[in-house]
Parts: structure tokens; C-alpha cells; sequence
């Protein structure tokens, strides 16, 4: 297993962001890296005094685990076979696994000073929900629910991220689309938010430490509490990304922003 934290990267090894744009309201960059780069420290303190939004390109395999996740939950043989990398990201929540060109990453920043800045952790990652569901609705995708209670919490929610659902996260006839976690600090808060272009969760068992009958449970149990891009895509008549799901998703969130 390559367990690589994000408080220790290698520097200089991945060109993290590749450009950076502005509006009125909004600085945005795409970034581009591994994924224990892409979780590490961001954005930068000298640059956390204004809504930053960071669409993330992963360049390898990795598991990437929530903030309160020991190593232990990891199978280190089947991810040194598999050579995906295991790292942690900075905010709570399940086991994630990204690849790259299969979901659509994407970090927000917001100051603690903001007119959405919200003291209250359930209710404010309700907007970041808000945009991605403006987003996929202007590619036809409707009857999006961005919830809003407390998150739920059982066995495989505490172990696989798109297991659960909390505050803020879009769901699509109960199943999670949208996944968002979000670390807060003296500074602001930090939304981190994924959404896959196809569930499969065998290939995200296959990494835990997890014996084979209940790798196979996890696995069926929790193969309809997520749907996919690509997936939702094509049970939609209305849907008009199917051709490219990720960049279109990309470019309507990116505008969806408020």
C-alpha cells in the first residue's frame, strides 16, 4: 500500500494548477495532480480572502479516506497489487476512490466573512448543493433533492462516503449524486465535492479490509445508494450531456456558482 498524507507530498513532483480565471464574485482554477496534492493545503493562506472554486483532474488511482479514518480500514495488499495510492483528504466522511476521468471533483473556498458564510454546519453547505443542482438541471436533469437534515449514519456510511447522505449533498430518486464534505477553519470553509461518472462499488470494496462475504454485502447493499453521471444521464430523456457528462457537468457548475 502507498499510503501518502497530505501534509507531506512530494513538492514539485505535480503542477497542481493549471490556470485561474475570474469573475465578480469568483476566482476559479483547474488543478491538476495526484490526489494526496489535490487534498493537501488549499488554497494557500495568502490566498483565502475571496470565493475560490478548483475543478480537480486526479492523474492516478487512489482511495482516498475521510479525515477520522485509520489505515487499518484498508487492505494494503490489494491496494499495493493494484498500485492506487491511499491518502486522506482534510474533511470527515467515507472512503472515496477516484480515477482518473471518472467523476467530477470539485473544491470550493469560501471566507469566513462572505454574505454565505453560514455559522451553522448542517445548513451551510445547503447553497453548495444548490449549485450543483442548478447545474445538472440546466442539462435537463430533474426532480434533484439537495438535502438538508443531519447525516445519516450506519455501517457502510461510515465506511464508504456514497453510502450516507448529508446536508448539502444532491440526490437523484434517492440515490446520492452529489457527495460534499467540508473542513472548517479560523479562515473559512472548505467544501470539498465529488460526483462519479458510474457507481460501481466493488471497486472501492475491493481496497478495504473487508472479508470476502462482507466484501460481497457492502458491495450489494450499497450498489443502489449512488447513481452515476453517465448513469443519470441515460435514464433522463431530457439529459443533454450524455456525450461528454464530465466536461458538460464541468462547464454548468462552473456558471452555476453564485
Amino acid at each position: 500500500m502507498r499510503s501518502r498524507s497530505p501534509h507531506d507530498h512530494r513538492r514539485g513532483t505535480d503542477l497542481s494548477q493549471r490556470w485561474v480565471s475570474a469573475t465578480e464574485h469568483w476566482l476559479k482554477e483547474r488543478r491538476i495532480a495526484d490526489a494526496a496534492e489535490l487534498c493537501g493545503e488549499w488554497p494557500a493562506p495568502e490566498q483565502r480572502g475571496r470565493r475560490r472554486l478548483a475543478l480537480c483532474s486526479v492523474t492516478a488511482e487512489a482511495l482516498v479516506l475521510g479525515s477520522g479514518q485509520r489505515f487499518e480500514v484498508v487492505d494494503a495488499a490489494s491496494a499495493l497489487r493494484s498500485a492506487v495510492d491511499v491518502v486522506r483528504r482534510p474533511a470527515g466522511g467515507g472512503a472515496v476512490f477516484v480515477a482518473p476521468g471518472e467523476q467530477v471533483w470539485a473544491d470550493v473556498w469560501l471566507p469566513r466573512d462572505d454574505d454565505l458564510w453560514d455559522d451553522d454546519v448542517v445548513r451551510s453547505s445547503r447553497w453548495v448543493g444548490a449549485a450543483w443542482a442548478r447545474a445538472l438541471g440546466a442539462l435537463g436533469v430533474d426532480d434533484l433533492v439537495v438535502a438538508d437534515g443531519p447525516a445519516t449514519c450506519d455501517r457502510w456510511s461510515r465506511l464508504l462516503c456514497f453510502a450516507g447522505v448529508g446536508a448539502g449533498e444532491v440526490m437523484a430518486g434517492g440515490a446520492k449524486v452529489v457527495g460534499v464534505a467540508q473542513r472548517r477553519g479560523r479562515d473559512g470553509a472548505r467544501f470539498l465535492t465529488m460526483a462519479h461518472a458510474r457507481w460501481d462499488p466493488r471497486r472501492l470494496v475491493r481496497l478495504l479490509a473487508l472479508a470476502p462475504p462482507e466484501a460481497e454485502r457492502a458491495a450489494t447493499e450499497t450498489a443502489a445508494a449512488c447513481v452515476g453521471l453517465e448513469q443519470l444521464a441515460g435514464t433522463s430523456e431530457e439529459a443533454r450531456f450524455v456525450s461528454s457528462p464530465l466536461t458538460a457537468v464541468e462547464e454548468a457548475l462552473s456558471g452555476s456558482m453564485p
